[in-house]
């Protein structure tokens, strides 16, 4: 008989995603829904959402969800943080009891900004708070920053995806962008700061799939500051963004392609300034191309891409429905929500799927029946 650990399921994990690109606010029931159906995709050592729009009343205030072993640790992180935020508000994350959700940490959630004693023109806020949330997670003991973005949250643990959301009620939250993930975790450890997504600032990553370039993605990494202390993959995608759009100035689309370029035979048939541009971005960030199989949705606050490596060895299927777009591992996880959309297709391997916001600010559902 096949014990735990004897077995490995390559193919394992889930992921499911939605924007309503006209800002449109709306419960986290959709989402867990969706990511429910993909039950078996999943082993229970890890599910998470990611989502935006949910701090409108602190939506300039870096929102940090920490996570703490004991008590001695909060208060000693406390400190720190005091040290160097003013925090405008912080208590304990609203949690729901769930049999199946065991030794959960002491969850936390902070309201803060950088004093300005650590703000100069060479390191702005979103630098001072990427400093401090490597500096936690690397060398707080038993403390780690789940999220850190403004006017968003990631809610991520041990358990089934649907259970890890009954867990921390996010039906009771409104956001305009959901992510979502089930983790069958193969050759990293099943744990609470394992668990996707994956954020750093406004950025957020549900992985589907196995990085095998992540020795060299993160060598590369470090060189910029980033510290990988999270034991898994997914952890360098997330940062990977982070420096190619906030840091480098990149857009989107041109991030992709460093993650999963064109082939170089691809490239010899493009025009010279389309070759070109490609040619630089290998030579520039080759340190970054992510070998191996995945399927990935990037959460921002103004937009999600998903992503499939370049022969698409990880499932991903998209779909449209009036001002909402859907991507997820699978078809039947979006029909499971959205029964008839207006279109649906599959996405070839290294192409983007990108669905932005198109008008500043959100709104309620409830206002957006009646407008």
């Amino acid at each position: 008989m096949l014990r735990e650990g004897e077995i490995r399921i390559p193919s394992g994990c889930a992921i499911s995603g939605i924007i309503n690109k006209q800002g449109v606010r709306f419960s986290g029931h959709d989402v867990m829904k969706s990511i429910a159906l993909m039950h078996d995709r999943s082993n229970g050592l890890g599910g998470g959402f990611a989502a935006y729009g949910i701090y409108p009343e602190y939506a300039e205030h870096y929102a940090f969800h920490i996570y703490y072993d004991d008590l001695s640790i909060k208060e000693y992180t406390e400190d720190f943080l005091s040290s160097k935020f003013n925090i405008a508000e912080s208590h304990e994350i609203p949690t729901k009891k769930v049999a199946s959700v065991k030794n959960p940490p002491i969850v936390w959630r902070y309201f803060v900004k950088p004093k300005s004693e650590f703000i100069d023109e060479d390191c702005g806020s979103d630098e001072v708070v990427m400093k401090i949330v490597m500096l936690i997670n690397s060398k707080f003991e038993g403390a780690f920053v789940a999220s850190s973005g403004k006017n968003m949250g990631a809610f991520k643990g041990v358990g089934y995806p649907e259970e890890i959301g009954e867990f921390f009620r996010l039906d009771e939250y409104k956001g305009y962008i959901w992510t979502s993930h089930g983790r069958f975790p193969t050759n990293t450890p099943g744990w609470w700061g394992g668990a996707h997504p994956f954020t750093l600032l406004d950025w957020s990553i549900v992985h589907n799939g196995e990085i095998s370039s992540y020795g060299a993605n993160k060598r590369y990494l470090e060189m910029f500051g980033y510290q990988l202390s999270l034991q898994t993959d997914t952890e360098a995608i997330t940062y990977a963004f982070d420096l190619l759009v906030r840091k480098h100035g990149l857009d989107l689309e041109t991030a992709c392609s460093v993650l999963a370029p064109p082939f170089w035979r691809n490239m010899e048939r493009m025009d010279p300034a389309k070759k070109e541009m490609y040619t630089a971005l290998r030579v520039v960030y080759g340190n970054l191309l992510l070998n191996g199989p995945f399927s990935i949705i990037l959460g921002t606050s103004n937009g999600i891409i998903a992503l499939n490596d370049r022969i698409k060895l990880r499932p991903l299927v998209a779909a449209t429905k009036g001002d909402n777009l859907y991507v997820s591992s699978e078809e039947s996880a979006i029909r499971e929500i959205c029964p008839n959309p207006d279109h649906v297709w599959t996405p070839k391997g290294g192409e983007p799927v990108i669905g932005m916001l198109q008008k500043e600010g959100v709104r309620d559902e409830y206002q957006y029946a009646t407008a």
